[in-house]
């Protein structure tokens, strides 16, 4: 038996969609926000997730970027036909694939089945390392801890989340709002002068010249990321 998380906050939806699933050998969880869904997937063995783009709390793309930190489950996102470029952002923050409203029951069950076959097969969720190096930068979030060149660094929980954030995923670029949502789990609405003085106050930790930083580099008018090779 699979476990399937169904999470959209229009409750007729959730019901259709168990409809859709009830037919096959599938034990079926709810979720009516991102925030809802993480917590079903922390506490329950999750093999594969419907989620809904537009959601309240936490959104769809907000919530699928969240859980990949952590989780290789299958994401299938739910979109409206005018939803086109968020089906695009939340394939690039890894979804898995999408499925247009309104549902074809048939389509549903494929794309469900095509998702939990590659999941099975692939040998189920792969955990995450909790450890990353890029240059002189070690996180070990085992631990909580953080060096740079071998010296302890103490981080206040904020910047801990942002430099955890973006050195699992070295290059990639994170706008402002993006790292709002993924570090506070709040709307990113007026976040960007909040991100922007924690971004200072972590290069000071962790750049030996914070005004020509080695590591956590600003891509003007997209955001930030973390520059280097990831060794460990």
């Amino acid at each position: 038996m699979h476990n399937i998380l169904i999470c959209d906050d229009n409750r007729d939806i959730v019901a259709a969609l168990k409809i859709y699933l009830s037919c096959e050998d599938y034990q079926l969880f709810e979720a009516y926000t991102g925030k809802q869904a993480i917590e079903v997937v922390k506490n329950n063995d999750i093999q594969l997730i419907l989620m809904d783009i537009m959601m309240p709390e936490l959104d769809g793309i907000a919530a699928t970027a969240k859980l990949r930190q952590d989780y290789n489950i299958p994401i299938i996102l739910l979109t409206a036909k005018s939803e086109n470029s968020d089906k695009v952002l939340g394939l690039n923050i890894g979804a898995d694939d999408y499925i247009t409203k309104p549902f074809d029951p048939m389509e549903v069950l494929a794309r469900v089945k095509s998702q939990l076959r590659r999941y099975t097969n692939l040998g189920g969720q792969v955990k995450q390392p909790n450890r990353f190096v890029i240059g002189g930068i070690e996180l070990d979030d085992e631990t909580k801890s953080v060096s740079v060149d071998g010296d302890p660094v103490a981080l206040t929980p904020i910047e801990y989340n942002i430099l955890k954030l973006l050195i699992k995923s070295p290059g990639r670029i994170y706008s402002s709002a993006q790292i709002y949502e993924l570090v506070w789990n709040e709307n990113s609405i007026g976040s960007e002068s909040s991100v922007a003085v924690h971004i200072r106050h972590l290069r000071k930790k962790i750049e030996i010249n914070p005004s020509e930083p080695r590591y956590l580099k600003v891509v003007w008018g997209l955001g930030y990321k973390m520059e280097g090779r990831q060794n460990g």
